[in-house]
């Protein structure tokens, strides 16, 4: 069975300040998704499921069901802030979802086979959809997962700050922890950390993730135990979050594996609006080169 890929665009899209994940960047108005899947295809993924909130179905497959029919088999999950709580009481002040891992959380039904995750609005590359393949396909077993790595000098914006997950790796190279960082951004050619932690300063070179983690389906049941104890830690925080980056961090301190897989592809992203015309500059340089056709459906 063909590995998934589970795309996240579940989100509001509240910096950005509209529905970016359906927004056209390419010259024949392909958004980043439409990128990201065509890489997928080529590549060998079987399967592609979007994480959406439930007022959307309509408006993704609209967009993509006309170009992806016959050439990859496509699932839409919801993620609501209800699913898989129990018998927890959210808080009354709480109106938005609980995060990345629990967003994956929601395919657990229809993904029974090695995953890929992704977010919707990142641009990742054909190298790095290849080198995700290869591991699904030949090294992803329920205690040895991966991401791919990307220099975190590459992933700033220079219109905000920016969210990651700083990688610290081990002596074999692997991945140590990963721990989620907030408010970054480049000040006087330092890349400076404007949160609680400790360093406020990270090394130009600092691995980072992207969001682009390769899973067995062995994830889901693991996360579910690790969502359920989150609630009862953090649950009644208006703004807590139940990142992937807290299940990878705690499946490695219990013994698991995560390979961090570096690529050679370009790494871009809309974090804010001002970021969209180098998006679509950085597009139209890789048709240029022969990367990707001028129409991604109908060359």
């Amino acid at each position: 069975m063909k590995p998934t890929l589970v795309i996240l665009a579940a989100g509001m899209a509240s910096r950005y300040g509209s529905m970016k994940q359906v927004q056209g960047f390419g010259p024949s108005g392909e958004t980043i998704m439409d990128y990201s899947i065509f890489d997928a295809i080529r590549s060998g993924f079987g399967k592609v499921v979007f994480i959406i909130r439930q007022e959307f179905p309509d408006n993704f497959r609209h967009i993509f069901e006309p170009k992806l029919k016959g050439k990859i088999a496509t699932e839409y999950v919801f993620q609501e802030l209800d699913f898989f709580t129990g018998n927890f009481e959210i808080p009354a002040v709480r109106t938005k979802p609980w995060g990345t891992a629990h967003a994956v959380l929601c395919a657990k039904e229809v993904v029974k086979e090695p995953f890929a995750v992704i977010n919707a609005d990142d641009f990742y590359g054909h190298d790095a959809f290849k080198k995700a393949i290869t591991f699904l396909n030949t090294g992803c077993n329920e205690r040895n997962y991966a991401i791919i790595g990307y220099d975190l000098l590459k992933t700033l914006s220079e219109h905000g700050t920016v969210n990651r997950g700083v990688c610290t790796l081990n002596h074999e190279g692997g991945l140590a922890s990963v721990t989620e960082r907030i408010n970054i951004a480049m000040k006087d050619g330092r890349i400076v950390c404007n949160d609680d932690l400790e360093p406020r300063e990270l090394a130009l070179n600092t691995k980072v993730s992207m969001n682009f983690w390769c899973f067995d389906p062995s994830f889901f049941s693991y996360t579910q135990q690790l969502f359920t104890e989150f609630l009862i830690h953090h649950g009644k925080e208006p703004k807590s979050e139940f990142f992937i980056p807290i299940v990878a961090d705690r499946f490695i301190k219990e013994g698991g594996r995560v390979e961090v897989i570096p690529t050679t592809s370009s790494w871009f992203g809309v974090t804010y609006k001002e970021d969209a015309p180098f998006v679509e500059q950085s597009l139209n340089r890789l048709i240029k080169d022969g990367e990707y056709p001028e129409s991604l459906w109908t060359s």
